[in-house]
């Protein structure tokens, strides 16, 4: 059955008014990324009193906003035969143990190889589902972090899964290894991050405008001037992890966009040589399958490149 579009009718609450339309419209549909939200507007498809409005348009309490979705577009990614470690998979769902080195979705200059690619030639039934670039994709990784993703197959699971996220139910640990003495055994960190206020490709708790944030970690190993922590972000923010151990002393291993120009120790340089991008692996996922109900939890051994690295840190003799 061809998937037509939907039309949202939404009230602005107490806790909407006076925010932009934008950034309030973000919070409350699901699916939609405030980029997608600014693009729903600038088509026309978001009216108040039946007249278009602005992105940057403050909400009043009590407005009636209708928010018109248009369909998926025609899909512009083709199927590859990529090989995918596949943790999980049923009618609704599939868990894959995405590699370093792998984009998700195609992008700007990006339009093969990624994850996207490969789910197509393996699952037939994607198209169509959140999207002509992001069919199926709930939630993503780094290009160069690896570990669990969980991918839907249709509505119902898409739109379960979006929920999930969004209400903070999904239960996601990493391991990362990062630079420096870390004193405490455990802790956390809370701040806001947006879009660097410079530097745009970069993601920091200094932008005019960000999302607040938190990430539970503790150390499970020390080196001489580095450690291995499991990570427990509670939100889901671009570069989360990597940007709070970097603005916390602690920069991830090998990250070239966060991470000093000169490492420490040679130890610290050899081992990042060694993994040659950010020590970072998304160890295990948690949320509640759609259909049935039952909460499981899929978890992503650690790969070769970071375990090299770890063996490099624990070598005895010169630092």
């Amino acid at each position: 059955m061809k998937n037509k579009g939907k039309t949202e009718t939404l009230y602005v609450t107490p806790e909407l008014a006076g925010i932009r339309a934008d950034i309030a419209l973000s919070r409350v549909l699901h699916g939609q990324t405030r980029s997608q939200v600014k693009r729903l507007i600038e088509d026309g498809n978001v009216v108040i009193e039946g007249e278009p409005i602005k992105s940057s348009r403050k909400l009043e309490q009590g407005e009636e906003v209708r928010v018109k979705i248009p369909p998926p577009e025609s899909l512009e990614a083709e199927p590859e035969e990529i090989p995918l470690s596949v943790l999980y998979e049923d009618e609704d769902l599939i868990v894959i143990d995405k590699p370093a080195g792998m984009t998700v979705h195609p992008g700007a200059g990006v339009k093969r190889g990624t994850l996207v690619n490969a789910l197509l030639f393996r699952c037939k039934d994607l198209s169509g589902i959140g999207g002509k670039i992001r069919p199926g994709i709930v939630h993503r990784l780094d290009k160069n972090t690896s570990g669990v993703m969980v991918v839907v197959k249709n509505d119902f699971s898409h739109d379960s899964l979006v929920t999930q996220f969004k209400d903070r139910t999904v239960k996601k640990k990493y391991l990362a290894i990062v630079e420096g003495t870390v004193k405490k055994d455990s802790g956390s960190f809370s701040s806001k991050i947006g879009r660097h206020p410079t530097h745009r490709v970069k993601m920091s708790s200094k932008a005019t405008s960000g999302r607040e944030s938190l990430t539970n970690w503790k150390v499970l190993k020390r080196f001489e001037k580095a450690a291995l922590v499991e990570a427990e972000p509670k939100t889901g923010r671009t570069h989360q992890i990597r940007v709070h151990f970097s603005e916390n002393g602690h920069p991830i291993l090998a990250d070239e966009l966060y991470g000093p120009k000169k490492h420490r120790t040679s130890k610290l340089d050899r081992a990042s040589k060694e993994i040659g991008r950010q020590a970072l692996h998304a160890s295990s996922l948690g949320f509640t399958h759609p259909r049935t109900g039952k909460f499981m939890e899929f978890t992503a051994p650690v790969p070769q490149d970071m375990k090299k690295a770890l063996n490099i840190l624990e070598e005895s003799g010169e630092n």
